[in-house]
């Protein structure tokens, strides 16, 4: 059983003589420039990404892509600029615990501290502080 050929666009044949000129002036897998993707682009939004993709000997997924605006995700590349501030967003803790420190010298010396913090004090280190204030 023959399937029916699918029907070509007008405006199809002057991309597909556009992207003729190109694939024979460049060396084969070369990447196509982007207003060539974006033209193509806009004719797959109304004609269907099939139809043009099948008919310039597009990839399939890659025109999709620039169909549905996410063309700079495509293929990235390399080297060209580099972040210069990266913000990083952590999860917050559910819950902060709440410490009491009370230390007493021999002398009758207090101190009490308070805190809320979602890591726990390092006791060892704030007894050290303390004790050589004390001296």
């Amino acid at each position: 059983m023959a399937t029916p050929e699918t029907p070509i666009p007008d405006e199809l044949p002057e991309l597909q003589t556009k992207l003729e000129q190109f694939r024979a002036t460049h060396p084969a897998r070369t990447r196509l420039p982007e207003s060539l993707w974006q033209e193509a682009a806009d004719l797959a939004r109304g004609h269907g990404i099939y139809v043009v993709a099948r008919s310039l000997r597009l990839d399939y997924s890659t025109l999709k892509k620039h169909v549905n605006g996410s063309s700079a995700g495509c293929r990235p590349r390399r080297g060209k600029t580099k972040p210069r501030f990266v913000e990083l967003i952590g999860t917050p803790r559910a819950s902060v615990d709440e410490y009491v420190i009370e230390f007493e010298s021999n002398r009758g010396c207090k101190v009490r501290i308070h805190c809320k913090t979602s890591t726990a004090p390092d006791w060892a280190a704030l007894l050290q502080a303390w004790q050589q204030v004390q001296r």
